[in-house]
């Protein structure tokens, strides 16, 4: 079976409409993680995905009579593309069935290439069994987003192209797996040709399907998934994939979400393109297998499948990045309340950018401070609250906390009646390293801060709330502080937003 696959894959027609995408170098993560990393760009094809190759070849081979009836398809989202671009290149008319949960962008881009779309259910399972009884309806056929041969060949042009790109020594192929048409394809295709390289699937954890069907023996159908990486999230794998996987896969990794949005900050870094998040999946999978097989000097291809990512998610991306990496710290630190002791903390955070910095007085005898901090591994965060508790600061590392990252650090703060003669105001901080210690040490060390709020925007400017205790005939002290700080200042003591919450 896997010979009949290397001809269907030499024979498959995905060039009217796909392109050959370039098999690209990325120097940075390369060097990061001390191996050769070539990105294989599917994120660069016409809809912005791999799967107009299996949609389109699938489609050329139905006869001119099955054409007319017109197709029926169900996808989360990149499949529907496909099928889109396929039906106005052939002349046929499309009904495509997506979850509701699909991103409007890909909606979007189906309904301009003239295809129907219909919203049904929340996973992409629930649009599959709406789109299987539409097609019967409609005496239509129903073009499978990977269980079919055909398809499965269309994406397997994608090994073909990296075989011919790169003739030399590769170590492994790693490939994101929803359904299992894209590795399938390639794993037919190099294990025919190229039986040393490895070929690694990658699957969210919360969407692992391939993953518990390989370990039990048999399909197994997950009774929800994740959807942040909603073009892989399929709770039941097809059987012609299953079977494929099971004879040719090497392994399968498993990712979370913010190993995903560490890995699309590795690809933009590298790119300056935007994947979505299943399009990242392998750079994810491909970082957690070098790091697990303590991999050196190895030429490692990742399958950047996919970039139709909404733009309000790239807030959540950004945010979570740092954490997938490992980059940020995010601590609960207990200071005594009382003048200089805010100081001495920020002097223990040395040069350090810090992320995040919440705080608000609570108690006479000790704050509590919710700190994000910039670092360069979870070593160094280590290392940093060894430093904060040998000097008597009690740390709670919240790093792994996902109640604390999702919420908490967005509602520290509240009222305080023990706070006597506070005023607000919001600064700019030039957002550089010392900016935060010019203004503790321009500050009179018998003020003292009962609240502080600074989050790092990737602005040019560090906005900065801050509740300062300022005896009123000291106001004009105060006054002069504030002239020569140099930063750019506003007075909040009359926003409604304090009076109705803070004050």
């Amino acid at each position: 079976m896997v010979n009949d696959y290397l001809e269907r894959i030499l024979t498959a027609h995905v060039y009217d409409v796909a392109s050959e995408t370039p098999l690209d170098f990325a120097p940075s993560l390369s060097a990061r993680i001390h191996n050769r990393v070539l990105l294989k760009r599917e994120d660069m094809q016409r809809v912005f995905s791999f799967k107009l190759r299996g949609a389109y070849n699938k489609m050329a081979r139905l006869s001119p009579d099955v054409l007319q009836q017109g197709v029926v398809a169900a996808s989360a989202g990149n499949h529907a593309q496909g099928v889109a671009l396929a039906a106005q290149k052939l002349g046929c008319s499309a009904t495509i069935v997506m979850p509701a949960t699909t991103p409007q962008i890909k909606i979007n881009a189906v309904m301009a290439m003239g295809a129907a779309v219909l919203l049904q259910g929340d996973s992409y399972n629930d649009a599959y069994e709406y789109a299987r009884n539409l097609a019967e309806e409609k005496e239509a056929e129903f073009v499978h987003p990977y269980d079919d041969p055909d398809v499965i060949a269309g994406q397997g042009t994608i090994a073909m192209e990296i075989l011919r790109q790169h003739p030399g020594r590769i170590h492994a192929i790693f490939v994101p797996i929803g359904g299992g048409g894209l590795i399938s394809g390639i794993a037919a295709y190099v294990k025919r040709l190229r039986p040393d390289i490895k070929v690694i699937g990658v699957e969210p954890v919360d969407s692992n399907a391939m993953y518990r069907s390989l370990q039990a023996g048999y399909r197994v159908e997950l009774s929800q998934v994740g959807l942040f990486a909603d073009g892989v999230a399929v709770r039941l794998v097809g059987e012609e994939t299953f079977r494929l996987c099971r004879e040719l896969v090497d392994d399968i990794i498993l990712v979370d979400s913010d190993a995903i949005c560490a890995a699309i900050k590795d690809i933009f870094e590298d790119t300056r393109s935007i994947v979505e998040p299943s399009g990242a999946l392998s750079i994810a999978g491909l970082k957690a297998y070098v790091k697990q097989k303590n991999l050196l000097h190895e030429v490692l291809v990742a399958i950047a499948s996919g970039a139709n990512m909404n733009f309000d998610r790239l807030r959540h991306v950004s945010e979570r990045a740092e954490l997938g990496e490992q980059r940020e710290a995010i601590l609960a630190v207990t200071i005594p309340e009382k003048p200089g002791s805010f100081k001495k903390f920020c002097n223990l955070l040395g040069a350090r950018n810090i992320t995040e910095f919440n705080y608000r007085y609570a108690d006479p005898e000790m704050a509590h401070v919710f700190v994000g901090v910039s670092v360069r591994n979870r070593e160094e965060s280590l290392h940093l609250i060894e430093i904060l508790q040998e000097n008597g600061l009690k740390t709670e590392d919240m790093t792994d906390n996902e109640m604390a990252k999702l919420h908490i650090r967005h509602m520290v703060g509240g009222r305080s009646r023990e706070v006597m003669h506070e005023i607000l105001y919001r600064f700019e901080f030039p957002d550089r390293p010392g900016a935060l210690m010019n203004f503790l040490n321009h500050m009179s060390d018998h003020w003292n801060i009962s609240l502080f709020h600074y989050r790092n925007h990737g602005a040019d400017f560090g906005r900065v709330l801050i509740g300062i205790q300022v005896p009123p005939e000291e106001k004009q002290e105060f006054r002069e502080f504030l002239d020569k700080l140099g930063y750019s200042f506003w007075d909040e003591n009359d926003n409604p937003a304090y009076q109705l919450f803070l004050a």
